[in-house]
């Protein structure tokens, strides 16, 4: 049996990792777009690094586009089995991927543009909306906690990481040879007091595991002051300055976890009376979908949702879905807070918002979770006095902010504690996946001296033998 890893190897986006039985079955784990990786990531999205025909099965962990982003591409190039997931990242997946397909075709639209008036040669779309739409009948679900065997020798076994809504941990049962190899990939990890999700769950003792790494070098600041620095930058930017706060968040996870906050404030008298908006029709559908799953939340919103029948929702909250509209807000000078995605500024409707508000200093951009290095976020966070966008160049007069409390993503404590229930001595590898590699050297130092004796950190498309 071996592993192959062709994506979030010692980087943080494009997860896919194959196991390979002797008998010529594979199993892909994941398709993740790769986001943010500077000008390879066309090339890198273009070439799988493996055959989409000759897979098995597919096993996704959660429905962010870092990891299912891909499969429209997939399937459009050969793929046609079995996708499992949980019903939650079903119900997620569908919306995200037709957006995605959306976003695309309209983004390269607006760079060939560009490219024309240069003379330079037209790009295509990865994908399109017939691409994302033929994957759609190809999802079956697995509840959490529930055993399923989609092979006579495969068994998948699914728990809850609480990153996202349906996100979880895929544990196998895999036969070989009349040995049984227990496999378990973490798929991205959730924290241990998230605002509104449950704690990752226990689970099975395994013999290899394929894990995350995103902070496994870092200690995240507490959650609880995050309600107050957000509500500073809304009084910094909006009352103070008159501008505009521009807030890039995934449409999952991130946007809901925001307006938890703004209704919290809102509930207790704090929040400045304005005009809020939620510029993402994919935040909009996602906000809907996550409403319908209150058995993911945590103790604490579960208690809320008894006096409060929507905790998404407050007084100035209003939602973008027509195009036009989107528009009008860059042409609207008055005060107001806009959330949009993408998270990391690198794709969506918050991008042209970026590039119409960004040499404003009345504005405000705040980036409030994790951003590939090389993306649009990223450079903004950094420091760039000037950044590009959609191949033009601005200067960089908005104030530029971040909140490091807002990840989904546990941090070196969450990842361990995590681990906490495995007997590291049984554990025969441990793999570390989506992650820089300097932060994942640092993590593999620390589960060294935990007691899991081999550690390795696997190259792109490198392929990795497991008895």
């Amino acid at each position: 049996m071996k592993i192959s890893f062709h994506g979030a190897a010692r980087t943080v986006t494009g997860s896919k990792h194959i196991i390979h039985l002797k008998n010529g079955k594979k199993v892909l784990l994941d398709c993740g777009l790769f986001q943010g990786m500077g000008k390879e990531t066309l090339d890198m999205n273009k070439n799988f690094g493996f055959e989409p025909s000759g897979l098995s099965y597919v096993i996704i962990s959660h429905a962010h586009i870092d990891h299912i982003g891909l499969l429209p591409r997939l399937v459009a190039e050969g793929y046609n089995g079995p996708i499992y997931c949980t019903d939650a990242t079903e119900d997620l997946a569908k919306i995200m991927l037709l957006d995605s397909a959306r976003i695309q075709v309209s983004d390269v639209e607006h760079i060939n543009k560009q490219r024309q008036r240069d003379g330079r040669e037209l790009i295509e779309p990865l994908y399109n909306l017939e691409d994302a739409n033929n994957v759609l009948p190809l999802f079956q679900t697995v509840p959490y906690n529930q055993a399923k065997q989609i092979d006579p020798d495969i068994e998948l076994l699914y728990t809850d990481t609480g990153h996202i809504l349906g996100s979880a941990a895929v544990n196998l049962k895999i036969k070989e040879e009349g040995k049984t190899k227990r496999i378990t990939f973490s798929g991205d990890l959730g924290r241990y007091r998230d605002v509104i999700l449950r704690s990752p769950q226990l689970f099975p003792q395994a013999d290899v595991i394929i894990m995350e790494s995103t902070y496994g070098d870092k200690l995240h600041e507490d959650a609880k002051p995050m309600i107050d620095d957000l509500l500073q930058y809304i009084k910094h930017t909006c009352i103070d300055k008159k501008g505009k706060l521009i807030i890039p968040a995934f449409s999952v996870g991130r946007t809901q976890e925001l307006l938890y906050a703004l209704n919290r404030l809102e509930l207790e008298n704090r929040l400045p009376k304005l005009n809020y908006y939620v510029d993402s029709p994919l935040s909009i559908k996602a906000t809907n979908i996550i409403k319908e799953h209150p058995e993911c939340f945590n103790t604490s919103v579960q208690n809320m949702l008894k006096r409060d029948e929507d905790v998404f929702d407050f007084t100035g909250l209003s939602f973008i879905e027509n195009a036009n509209e989107s528009i009008a807000l860059n042409e609207n000078k008055e005060p107001c807070v806009i959330i949009s995605a993408s998270g990391m500024a690198e794709a969506g409707r918050v991008k042209h918002h970026i590039l119409h508000n960004i040499e404003n200093a009345k504005n405000t951009i705040l980036i409030v979770g994790y951003c590939e290095p090389q993306s649009l976020g990223a450079r903004l966070a950094s420091g760039a006095a000037e950044v590009s966008i959609f191949g033009k160049h601005f200067m960089v007069n908005a104030e530029v902010g971040s909140i490091k409390s807002m990840s989904a993503h546990g941090d070196y404590d969450d990842m361990c504690q995590w681990l906490a229930c495995q007997d590291a001595r049984e554990v025969e590898k441990l793999f570390l996946v989506h992650g820089e590699y300097n932060v994942q050297q640092h993590f593999k130092a620390r589960l060294i001296r935990k007691g899991f004796r081999d550690v390795e950190i696997p190259a792109q498309h490198q392929e990795i033998g497991i008895g």
